[in-house]
């Protein structure tokens, strides 16, 4: 039923300026005209002036309304199923006729084979593109392409599957990796033995407030300098920050703004802060799980620079 009471011929539409039907506009490939452009007679729009094909109906656009699929007969066999934009096409394999080899004057010369003639039957209006292989036989042509056809979509189909998991899983190791970081601190998991880190560092400075690695420049400095860099296959300042439980962002942030400051030198204030009883052994317990035995060694000048001033 139309939307329009001046206009019968649904493709049409009543317009007010002219007083007169006029034609709708011709809708593009794989669609039809709505009742009357989807227009009432007083200029209101129902609907959009084209909607898409229905189900087993095309528009190669050529019509204004789509047309019904054509179904292949007995005796025809499908080359193309029908879509939105291109009607069915079929084969009759009954008009498939080849032309015997009457002589062959050298067995090794190809064009003493005579090529098969084949007549394609389609029963679209449109004929198919394609020709037939010599060496092959036309029964087979078909039925081998459309097998091609499976088994490269079935593949694509594969790798998509492949590819979605795999972001999957990187998304889960994410989410799994950024859970296990906490906003606060929490306590050594794994400290090295006192006995090991004897033989670095001396009681006082292992019993000594990790404010003065803070109050220290030159040893700060040093730290920085070997901490800091990011080199791969060596633990940085980031290692250090995840150990005292840092969350991932703040040490991302922290890293962001190392032209204005030292993130290790952010690591230890933060550290200091939070828990002022954390001592240099704290420190170089960490150092030695990150195997920076090179920062631990510049832990032992805090004694000598004391001794200096």
């Amino acid at each position: 039923m139309g939307y329009s009471q001046k206009c019968p011929d649904q493709t049409t539409y009543f317009d007010q300026r002219s007083g007169k039907c006029l034609a709708c506009a011709k809708p593009d490939k794989g669609r039809e005209l709505s009742p009357n452009c989807g227009r009432s007679d007083t200029g209101g729009k129902h609907e959009p002036s084209t909607r898409p094909c229905p189900h087993k109906t095309f528009n190669d656009g050529k019509y204004l309304m789509c047309q019904t699929c054509t179904q292949c007969q007995t005796g025809f066999i499908t080359v193309s199923n029908c879509t939105t934009t291109a009607d069915t096409r079929c084969l009759d394999l009954r008009k498939t006729t080849q032309v015997p080899v009457t002589e062959a004057t050298d067995a090794q010369d190809v064009s003493a084979f005579t090529k098969p003639s084949t007549v394609w039957t389609p029963l679209a209006s449109d004929t198919l593109p394609t020709a037939p292989h010599p060496y092959l036989s036309n029964t087979w042509m078909v039925p081998l392409i459309l097998v091609i056809c499976m088994l490269l979509v079935v593949l694509s189909t594969w790798l998509i599957c492949r590819r979605r998991k795999r972001g999957q899983n990187m998304v889960l190791n994410f989410v799994r990796r950024s859970s296990l970081m906490s906003a606060g601190f929490s306590p050594l998991s794994a400290p090295a033995a006192n006995n090991d880190l004897e033989d670095f560092l001396s009681p006082n400075i292992f019993s000594a407030p990790l404010q003065s690695v803070l109050d220290n420049l030159d040893v700060l400095e040093e730290l920085v300098i070997l901490l800091d860099p990011e080199t791969q296959g060596v633990k940085n300042t980031k290692h250090l920050a995840s150990l005292c439980s840092f969350p991932f962002t703040w040490i991302t942030y922290t890293y962001s703004m190392r032209e204005s400051k030292s993130p290790l030198k952010a690591v230890l204030e933060g550290v200091t802060s939070r828990h002022p009883e954390w001592t240099v052994g704290h420190l170089a317990k960490l150092l030695w799980q990150m195997e920076r035995n090179d920062a631990i060694n510049v832990l032992t000048k805090l004694k000598q620079n004391e001794t200096d001033a």
